[in-house]
């Protein structure tokens, strides 16, 4: 049995991932900000043993073996440079340890679990899924340096770890979406005119959940080990590399 932890699971690409990956046959370990339930595990990552007490719930869940880690969760909250010096500032700390510093954290664990089991016939130990932005590589809004900063944080992060960690078997991959029809994304649309952004995305459209899940099940399931390090966009030609 595959044992998946998917950060950030209860709405959005999150939801959608944990959907298609049970629809595999895949045991998910859900997370969401606050509250335990049946299928995810509450841990606020704006809180430093936030991520760390994820972990270990996690791995008592799943019976002391994780194989994948999606790195899901993330925070889009404007910070414009005109509030006071103390908002920017704690706006921007919040944003960096919501979207790098907790996936950090989680890969750091990943990352020492797996070097401490063998890897299966595939040579495989484990695999970590950032799901980053187009932000990383294009920036963002003028009211979200942190979000653009902290998205590129993981990309670099993600290249960093498929560079150290390949030789033994442990797979890293990030995915950037561009705008995806989420709530989050939502009110980023709606704040800078609805549907006039759509004219700068050649596809006509933004993407559906859905259809970044199908990314993150591949990279978590079925991607060949030579793609590690790889960075996968879904943006429908916004941003073209």
């Amino acid at each position: 049995m595959t044992h998946i932890l998917l950060t950030g699971s209860s709405r959005g690409i999150g939801a959608a991932a944990a959907d298609l990956l049970r629809a595999r046959g895949v045991t998910v370990i859900g997370h969401q900000s606050a509250g335990n339930d049946g299928e995810r595990i509450g841990a606020d990552f704006a809180t430093p043993p936030g991520a760390q007490m994820l972990w270990e719930e996690a791995l008592e869940r799943s019976g002391g073996r994780i194989d994948a880690v999606v790195n899901n969760a993330g925070l889009f909250r404007a910070n414009p440079i005109d509030g006071s010096d103390i908002e920017w500032l704690d706006s921007w700390e919040e944003t960096l340890r919501i979207n790098l510093t907790a996936a950090a954290q989680l890969s750091r664990f990943a990352v020492r679990h797996w070097q401490e089991r063998a890897a299966g016939e595939d040579g495989v130990r484990g695999r970590l899924i950032h799901v980053a932005s187009r932000a990383a590589y294009r920036g963002d809004s003028p009211a979200h340096w942190h979000y653009a900063a902290a998205k590129a944080g993981m990309v670099a992060m993600h290249k960093t770890i498929a560079r150290a960690y390949a030789g033994e078997g442990i797979l890293s991959f990030a995915i950037t979406p561009g705008f995806v029809d989420t709530a989050m994304a939502g009110d980023y649309l709606e704040s800078r005119g609805g549907p006039g952004l759509l004219a700068d995305i050649p596809l006509g459209r933004v993407a559906e959940p859905g259809e970044i899940a199908k990314i993150v099940a591949f990279c978590a399931l079925d991607a060949p080990a030579s793609m590690t390090g790889a960075v996968i966009d879904a943006n429908g030609a916004s941003f073209v590399r």
